[in-house]
């Protein structure tokens, strides 16, 4: 039987949600709360130091967000378990968290006794998907663009013509349309609209 208690590390840039959470915590017998992190960055380390059972993962995060955070705690501690605390359960941060390695997710409006269940239910080796994310987590990872490639899908949902872009960048229009030709392609777009009305759906863009 085990006695111990599931040490856990609780990672978020708001400092009233890490206080939320381990206010939630203390009070549970078989859970402890052994550090906090306010960005990705900082959890990667707190893991290696804290070697905790249990990482409360923040998505949205300045300096590293959860994404990489996860692939990177995931690469160093193979059998880490790392449940996702999100607002927003876009198909764009919740497919590339549980690709990199996270064991579950949960909403941060979720009741008290939801999160603590999910906690409990990562730390015995089990994943964790309420029904508003679980149709999320069978989709495939959206594809990974590179920054100005971003840079270019954003401002072509904005209206800017290649040659728009192509000042605002510093580049040729050419490049411009070489840019997005290879975003069409990863999107499986048959030209720029449809690669903007794609991108919406899968939420990587803002509408």
């Amino acid at each position: 039987m085990k006695t111990s208690k599931t040490r856990i590390l609780i990672v978020d840039d708001h400092a009233l949600i890490r206080r939320g959470l381990a206010d939630l915590i203390r009070y549970e017998k078989d859970l402890v709360v052994v550090g906090e992190a306010s960005d990705g960055a900082a959890a990667v380390s707190a893991v290696a130091e804290k070697k905790p059972d249990v990482v409360i993962m923040d998505l949205m995060m300045p300096v590293m967000d959860g994404v990489e955070a996860t692939r990177r705690i995931r690469e160093s501690v193979p059998d880490a378990k790392i449940l996702i605390l999100t607002t927003f359960g876009t198909s764009a941060d919740v497919s590339r968290a549980i690709a990199a390695g996270a064991s579950g997710a949960i909403m941060k409006d979720a009741s008290m006794e939801d999160q603590l269940a999910a906690i409990r239910t990562v730390s015995a080796g089990g994943t964790v998907f309420p029904p508003e994310i679980a149709r999320i987590a069978q989709e495939d990872p959206p594809p990974e663009f590179t920054q100005r490639q971003m840079v270019i899908l954003e401002s072509t949902a904005r209206g800017l013509t290649n040659k728009d872009i192509a000042v605002m960048l510093g580049i040729s229009a050419d490049a411009v349309k070489q840019h997005l030709q290879a975003i069409c392609a990863k999107l499986g777009a048959a030209n720029r609209a449809e690669a903007v009305a794609i991108a919406l759906k899968k939420h990587l863009l803002k509408a």
